[in-house]
């Protein structure tokens, strides 16, 4: 040893135990950032699985409850809402609908849980109409923009009165944040806040959550969904844009195949004062839960060094399918 130079900086002084490891540790994820995605269907008499993502079911409005008490007792801080309905139309009519099955599922969460989980409602017409796309059609087949805002607005009203704590617009319809915000106020709904999904780009990971959801989709969202390959400053500028019309929080997704696009929306957003959410989706998920289920990866590991990553990239909060197991990963 005397005839080599020593180093004099040792970096794995700090990695010496765990405790020093967790000491040092520059990135955090607890349960209480993590937000559990859980599907609720009309009419389902037991909880059906989805078998692209193992592990995850469309739940009755019993076992959706069920869930949403585990939640809270996994320390999770949020459950955000999709439903399923038994019958779809063109302007998807279920989704404004009180008695419709998403608006219902959130009131019995609501009076589930109470001020305990922050209940959030996905806001979008995709799961409701009867060619799958996020909004309202003209005669030639393409998504009407404004047209679609008006359901929009409607659809907050009516989730709000449920008693949704989020609306959560995924649509990436052109002005829908400004034209939420107006609604909510005008009807007296002035504290139910916005999560933007802002820059949701058209991405090759969202099959299995066309299964979960038992889309109807004819074609591709490309027109109105962003790039999913090349545009990233797009992402910042649709934040951007977001917040300007009165979002509360403003989402990326996906979230594995953007890390790059959530980075840069958090170092925008952050200084406005403004949370970044992260959305990790359902072939996010299931890539990983098929890459275990053949023994190929550790799967406890990869699922927080996953989460983790996200958490580094930039995000305050992370929807994940895996939340409520993830957060018992993390306590333990």
């Amino acid at each position: 040893m005397s005839d080599i130079e020593r180093p004099v900086v040792r970096p794995r002084r700090l990695r010496t135990t765990p405790a020093m490891r967790e000491l040092v540790a520059e990135t955090t994820l607890a349960p209480s950032q993590l937000v559990l995605p859980a599907f609720v269907r009309e009419g389902a008499e037991a909880p059906r699985p989805i078998g692209s993502m193992p592990g995850v079911v469309q739940h009755t409005r019993d076992t959706l409850r069920k869930a949403a008490v585990e939640a809270v007792e996994a320390g999770l801080k949020g459950i955000m809402l999709f439903g399923i309905p038994e019958a779809k139309d063109a302007v998807g009519t279920g989704a404004t609908d009180p008695d419709g099955i998403l608006n219902l599922a959130i009131a019995d969460v609501v009076a589930e849980v109470g001020d305990e989980l922050v209940v959030m409602g996905d806001l979008c017409l995709d799961e409701f109409t009867d060619h799958g796309h996020c909004g309202v059609l003209t005669p030639e087949g393409r998504v009407d923009n404004d047209a679609t805002l008006l359901r929009y607005a409607d659809m907050a009203v009516v989730q709000a009165e449920a008693g949704v704590d989020l609306v959560g617009p995924s649509g990436m319809m052109d002005g829908q944040v400004a034209v939420i915000r107006d609604a909510l106020d005008a009807a007296g709904h002035s504290e139910t806040g916005i999560l933007a999904y802002s820059a949701k780009y058209a991405s090759a990971f969202f099959g299995p959550f066309r299964e979960a959801v038992d889309s109807s989709l004819e074609g591709d969202r490309r027109t109105y969904q962003q790039d999913g390959r090349r545009n990233a400053g797009e992402g910042v500028r649709e934040a951007l844009l977001d917040i300007d019309e009165g979002a509360d929080i403003v989402m990326v997704k996906p979230a594995l195949a953007y890390l790059d696009v959530l980075r840069r929306v958090a170092d925008a957003a952050a200084p406005l004062g403004v949370p970044t959410a992260a959305y990790n989706i359902s072939g996010e998920y299931a890539m990983v839960e098929a890459a275990a289920e053949r023994g190929w990866i550790d799967r406890e590991p990869a699922i927080v060094e996953t989460l983790t990553s996200i958490r580094r990239a930039g995000a305050d909060i992370i929807l994940t399918y895996w939340a409520t197991e993830a957060a018992g990963l993390l306590r333990g």
